[in-house]
């Protein structure tokens, strides 16, 4: 595959001026930009530079509202909302966090129910953004349904990622789970059918509920949950939290992250932040510290967010490698100037 090294700079401007080019507003272009490039950093080539051609197709037919001014209220002390308005996340989150994070300081827990949403990208990029404001953050997301419940074979459930980050002693998390309840992410699946690749057995069924090795197929019938039956219970969690508790729409209603069948999906995110200090103070530094060395002493053991975390010092220092295909198609989108 053809490739060209941009630095992460560039990977931004280039995501900021083609959703700019597609009737994005600056204010709401910005946030998923700057998540655009932190997404490449990362590794996570599927959510980032791959995706703004769809997010700037979902602009131009009405799924998205580029010009959306999320709101933001506050019904209870340590409660806050933001209805989206059918806009991006990002923007959503950003205005959320903005009062999300000195509140949880001032409560010691605080929590940000977002609705009439979208497609968060890569829910550990925000988490990971509240574990380096010093809290616990743990987050939510749902999406249009593509798990089949145990013993059906018709989809009810989103992919449904949860994540939590940790503080640690630096700057960066201790600690950054960022799974989803299927054994792969949709958009590695939708990845691979773009590429005419083939999945591994395992990622995707066909409309019976059997593993397929065609995309195509597997983008028909559903997702595999990760651990059976426990996936799907996953699932349902992140459902009651991102959907039910933020007032988001249901995976079943949502329509489709991919494609321009059906209106803005509405679907919704939901986020907990919790100040260390005030649980159990100094303890917790200590006992997360012993936590990490226990896993680290170990040959061959990892934590969760650490290769992300390789990739990204890397990718600061070297740039990232993007398909050429995907550059072509975003300066398509930007036109002349790009």
């Amino acid at each position: 595959m053809n490739t060209e090294t941009l630095s992460l700079t560039a990977v931004e401007d280039l995501a900021f001026r083609a959703l700019v080019a597609a009737g994005t507003t600056p204010e709401n272009a910005r946030p998923l930009a700057v998540a655009t490039a932190a997404t490449e950093a990362d590794g996570v080539a599927s959510h980032g530079l791959a995706y703004i051609p769809i997010y700037c197709e979902h602009v131009q037919c009405g799924k998205v509202d580029g010009g959306a001014i999320p709101v933001l209220t506050q019904p209870r002390p340590a409660m806050l909302t933001v209805d989206a308005a059918t806009g991006f996340a990002h923007s959503a989150i950003d205005k959320g966090f903005e009062r999300l994070i000195p509140l949880a300081r001032e409560q010691g827990v605080a929590a940000l129910a977002i609705r009439n949403s979208y497609n968060c990208g890569v829910l550990g990029y925000h988490t990971g953004r509240l574990a380096r404001a010093g809290l616990v953050g743990i987050g939510f997301t749902n999406a249009p349904a593509s798990i089949a419940p145990s013993g059906g074979a018709k989809p009810v459930v989103g992919t449904n990622p949860f994540s939590i980050g940790v503080p640690g002693a630096g700057v960066e998390p201790a600690i950054l789970i960022d799974q989803s309840a299927s054994t792969i992410a949709k958009s590695e699946v939708m990845k691979h059918a773009r590429e005419g690749r083939a999945i591994p057995v395992g990622w995707a069924l066909d409309a019976e509920g059997q593993p397929t090795t065609d995309p195509e197929v597997g983008l028909k019938g559903s997702m595999a949950p990760s651990g059976g039956y426990k996936g799907v219970g996953v699932a349902l969690l992140v459902e009651v939290m991102a959907a039910a508790l933020s007032g988001g729409q249901l995976g079943i209603d949502a329509s489709p992250f991919s494609g321009t069948k059906g209106g803005p999906p509405r679907t919704g995110q939901f986020f907990l932040a919790i100040d260390p200090a005030a649980a159990s103070g100094q303890v917790f530094e200590t006992r997360i510290a012993d936590l990490v060395q226990a896993i680290c002493t170990q040959e061959g053991a990892h934590l969760p967010g650490d290769g992300r975390r390789a990739k990204r010092f890397t990718a600061q220092r070297t740039g990232v490698a993007v398909s050429a295909a995907t550059l072509e198609k975003i300066r398509a989108i930007i036109g002349p100037k790009a």
